[in-house]
């Protein structure tokens, strides 16, 4: 994203996060401080907008809270492939109070076009969200109403709407403008059109019900006398209509919240969005699998739905095509004893309609396989050899994988997962196992040493894993240790090096927590593909503390650090949706996968090298505790890369 003026230059103190350590881009010597010298009327339909409020633009990588401070407004210019998602994020504060505590906005966004009259149109292409706290962090993106959406301000705080534009994978390469308009406006009439009075809804039942009395006997009525009730309905209709429960959606000259053009183009904030689409099309299938966990007993306790049943289905099949627009992976998890883990990415069985559905879609770039049946019932005995010799006849079998156990600590661990890993192999012996852990057996040393024997793990466990997933924990700062993992594995018989985050590491290094710089976040896939693993796991998605009630409020459980295992959250939380609704760090992750994407055409023609030094000669990726916390540095590199190829 690149800002006019370039306010990103500004000197940027530590602000300590949750997790620890996050720095918000909230304070610097160029901001705009507030000011209270309006004299006189504070009536938004009578003052300019710019007059009673700060509107200005922060990137995505921005943890915008309730005390950022303005800067000066400036026009966004963002640079997108097709089939990529670029966001951007509009922050308002109050200079005054109008209309009651703080004030209340209208937020407007226009299709953006082209001047050849391609459109990216809004609702579909365009969306809106608005950044909301928790645990004072901002990270919650919940959706508003579009094309309008009216929003309340608080006094003396910061209100942050995240935009995301989606560029589909066949929209033509071209500049395309559009403008975000906010104005001003009365909070009155959006209370009224909330909470009407007892008064106002006993009118209008009365009034509807006159005019179903009116139009509902007409069956077999003369003509003339249909055309008096149509006529009677219409009046009916036109007084409901122009009662004060609808005046915001007066078109007419009146006031307030649907304010005509004359008055916008008078009071309201226009930014100009400008956003350059070039012919790159980001691939439909990731090229680095990122595999994430979704626990289906939180499904369960908090939607209420049991196990097997038709909304059980229901509610995980919604659950995975949502994630599949974060360029992820998904799978579905239960734990078992000692770390044994049931992990399947489709909740039906081989043989049925749905799992060649699920693993023939594109953007699908790996699956988990279960070692045993996830709904029981039936021939349980012979389950796995039918699955396996069900799976291996498709051509989406080499995206398949089974994830057995979780971190083996001991050597008992180690034998069930060979126990395991061969009865799978006895039936497929190109069957991928894939086994997470930071440790060699800690009851049967390796090597003199934990690091020693950590590397020794592949030797020990093969032939019984070919993806080895790794805790970046285990590196520390250290990134040269990397090859000692690497001259371990035997690539040429199938050997993969994955890694995964998940409680470690924590700060500085690159990681989900919340509180973390946004940097931080998006810098974990630059790791991955500095590094060169070829795949990337997460343990969980939505692991929150147990609640039976789908708006329960969400809560992180005990023992990890605040969202660790949390990307996601109940759209029943905030309001009447079902839809999940993401968090600041789950679009932060899809900027980073999509960030390799870009990374791999740069090397793709200048050779794996070359790109590492692009990340490090445009600041983005040194190390572990050496990356960019400034947005500007990946717009370098993605220019840099753009330039390369545009011709």
């Amino acid at each position: 994203m690149y800002l006019a003026g370039n306010p990103q230059e500004m000197t940027v103190p530590p602000v300590e996060g949750v997790a620890g350590g996050g720095t918000a881009y909230g304070w610097s010597d160029g901001v705009v401080h507030p000011s209270n010298s309006l004299k006189g009327s504070t009536d938004p339909t009578e003052v300019p907008s710019a007059d009673l409020l700060h509107v200005w633009c922060m990137p995505s990588t921005a943890n915008v809270g309730p005390q950022e401070m303005p800067r000066p407004l400036e026009h966004v210019t963002l640079l997108a492939a097709r089939n990529e998602r670029e966001s951007v994020q509009i922050a308002m504060r109050p200079k005054v109070s109008w209309g009651g505590s703080g004030g209340a906005v209208q937020v407007q966004c226009s299709d953006l076009c082209s001047p050849s009259g391609d459109r990216l149109v809004v609702g579909e292409s365009l969306k809106l969200r608005r950044v909301v706290s928790i645990l004072g962090v901002p990270d919650a993106l919940v959706p508003l109403d579009l094309p309008v959406s009216q929003i309340s301000l608080l006094p003396g705080e910061t209100t942050a709407i995240w935009v995301s534009i989606d560029v589909p994978s066949t929209q033509p390469p071209g500049q395309y403008e559009g403008e975000l308009i906010i104005t001003a406006t009365k909070a009155d009439a959006e209370s009224r059109a909330k909470c009407l009075g007892k008064a106002e809804r006993r009118q209008l039942y009365s009034e509807l019900k006159n005019f179903l009395e009116i139009v509902e006997p007409i069956d077999g009525k003369p003509l003339d006398e249909v055309v008096e009730r149509v006529k009677s309905a219409t009046t009916t209709l036109r007084s409901i209509f122009q009662s004060p429960s609808f005046c915001e959606f007066f078109s007419d000259g009146h006031p307030v919240d649907m304010m005509d053009e004359d008055a916008i183009s008078d009071l309201s904030v226009r930014m100009k969005l400008s956003l350059t689409v070039w012919n790159f099309v980001l691939p439909l299938t990731p090229s680095l699998p990122a595999v994430f966990g979704i626990s289906d007993t939180v499904i369960e306790d908090r939607f209420g739905v049991e196990h097997g049943t038709d909304e059980w289905y229901e509610a995980l099949d919604h659950h995975f095509k949502w994630l599949l627009q974060y360029r992820i992976s998904p799978y579905f998890c239960r734990w078992g004893d000692g770390m044994r883990v049931l992990t399947y990415t489709c909740p039906w069985p081989a043989h049925h309609p749905k799992s060649d559905e699920y693993f023939s879609d594109p953007r699908l770039a790996a699956y988990a396989v279960p070692y045993s049946q996830v709904v029981p019932g039936g021939a349980e005995k012979d389950y796995l050899q039918r699955e396996i010799e069900t799976l291996k006849t498709k051509t989406h079998w080499k995206k398949a994988y089974f994830y057995l156990w979780d971190e083996p600590l001991n050597l008992e661990h180690f034998d069930n997962i060979r126990n395991m890993a061969c009865e799978v192999q006895a039936y497929a012996r190109d069957a991928r196992i894939l086994t997470t852990y930071y440790s060699g057996p800690s009851d049967a040393p390796l090597a003199s040493n934990n690091f020693e024997a950590f590397v020794k793990v592949p030797k020990f466990l093969r032939p019984h894993t070919q993806i080895y997933c790794t805790s970046e924990w285990v590196f520390g700062n250290r990134e040269d240790l990397v090859k000692d993992i690497i001259a371990e594995l035997q690539p040429e018989n199938g050997e993969e090096w994955w890694t995964y985050v998940c409680m470690g590491p924590s700060d500085p290094h690159p990681n989900w927590h919340l509180g973390m710089r946004g940097t931080q976040h998006r810098a974990v896939m630059w790791r991955v593909w500095k590094e060169g693993g070829t795949g990337f796991l997460y343990w969980g998605a939505n692991c929150y503390e147990k609640a039976t009630v789908p708006s329960a409020e969400v809560c992180f459980r005990r023992g990890l650090p605040p969202g660790d295992g949390v990307l996601f959250y109940p759209g029943e939380v905030y309001s009447t949706s079902h839809e999940p609704v993401a968090s600041v760090r789950l679009e932060r992750i899809l900027s980073g996968l999509q960030d390799i994407e870009y990374l791999k055409l740069y090397a793709s023609r200048y050779g794996k090298e070359e790109g590492v030094a692009l990340l490090e000669r445009t600041g983005v990726y040194m190390g572990p505790e050496r990356y960019t916390l400034e947005h500007m540095s990946i717009d370098m590199m993605r220019g840099e890369i753009f330039n390369a190829f545009r011709c």
